[in-house]
């Protein structure tokens, strides 16, 4: 009788345990999703960053031609005919 109250302990113990270790291996794989989710945000952002210069690029030439081709607004209203 006296050994019952102990291995209820025991066994209420190593669920507790098991429960544990579980809980642990969600959070480690939590993290290395979330590091995932970083790198790839990295990657985002950089691409983002290469399509806005790229962008900034064909908006200054876009520009050059319209002056060349005197295809500008001028400071007085209407585009020079």
């Amino acid at each position: 009788m006296a050994e019952e109250p102990d291995n209820l302990v025991l066994e209420i113990l190593r669920r507790i345990e098991t429960r544990v270790n579980a809980v642990e291996t969600k959070v480690d794989r939590i993290g290395e999703d979330l590091h995932g989710l970083k790198v790839r945000t990295t990657h985002v952002e950089e691409g983002l960053a290469g399509v806005n210069r790229r962008l900034d690029r064909i908006d200054e030439r876009v520009e050059r031609i319209e002056k060349r081709l005197d295809l500008v607004d001028h400071p007085f209203g209407g585009v020079r005919e």
